[in-house]
């Protein structure tokens, strides 16, 4: 499996606080079947303005601690990025780090109390310089939740969206795991992630939120979020629509893709 979304990276934001912490992080994802995992700590204009360098030097040494300690896990560059009406020029500039740097897919996250008035414009002006927004966690949103129709204009515009694993599980609570499903079975959401930030509360872990998704709502639906995420680290384009509810599917997921890693 692979992980879009972790704040693994020790000392840059409020995630993996040091070495050790960052290490056990890497052991869980390896447990679960991670084989992959996106380092995205958080930039903003304030509180944490990590540049692009300073991350892709990170990635690189917590990648030799993981080859010292041989933790067969793979930390790929990237960020996540709270949308701002600059964040078209920073990406121009090339300030920014795509996921994987990569150069297609830049993560971004909006302030949970509502949906910016700029939002529609600045995803606009990115997508002009040849990039895909995801946007992270919209059943975290409160203008998402009540209205879901906003989110709706956003995918029909091709802007996919992420949801977060512990959503799906109920860790944030009964309107978040709703939400998180309601997008899921309308179209609304493309991806699941960790998003951790510990080995403890919000870890990094995929597989029970897969489980859930297969049980209520396919393995079709759990296989499709898997595949999405390959597809982001590949550069390849995500089939991005709103539809109707998703089909169950037939075929048990954790058995026929997953395997061992899951139990």
């Amino acid at each position: 499996m692979i992980d879009l979304h972790a704040h693994i990276l020790p000392g840059l934001d409020d995630g993996a606080p040091d070495l050790g912490e960052a290490l056990s992080m890497a052991w869980l994802a390896v447990e679960d079947g991670i084989v992959s995992l996106v380092a995205t700590p958080h930039v903003d204009g304030s509180r944490y303005r990590t540049g692009r360098e300073a991350i892709l030097s990170a990635v690189e040494q917590l990648n030799g601690q993981l080859n010292k300690y041989e933790i067969p896990l793979k930390i790929l560059p990237g960020a996540e990025y709270l949308l701002e009406p600059d964040l078209p020029d920073s990406l121009a500039r090339g300030d920014l780090l795509t996921l994987n740097d990569g150069g297609r897919y830049l993560l971004v996250e909006l302030t949970a109390a509502f949906v910016p008035p700029y939002t529609e414009r600045v995803l606009y002006e990115l997508q002009l310089q040849g990039i895909t927004p995801i946007i992270a966690h919209p059943e975290r949103n409160v203008s998402f939740c009540r209205r879901p129709d906003l989110l709706r204009t956003l995918v029909s515009r091709g802007v996919p969206a992420q949801v977060t694993a512990g959503s799906l599980t109920g860790m944030f609570g009964r309107e978040a795991a709703r939400a998180a499903f309601y997008f899921l079975e309308h179209g609304l959401a493309h991806f699941v992630a960790s998003d951790a930030h510990s080995s403890t509360g919000r870890t990094p872990v995929l597989s029970p939120a897969l489980a859930e998704v297969e049980r209520r709502l396919g393995a079709d639906a759990a296989r499709k979020l898997v595949d999405n995420s390959r597809r982001v680290l590949e550069g390849r384009a995500i089939p991005v629509e709103a539809a109707g509810k998703v089909r169950t599917g037939r075929r048990g997921l954790l058995q026929a893709l997953l395997g061992k890693f899951v139990r």
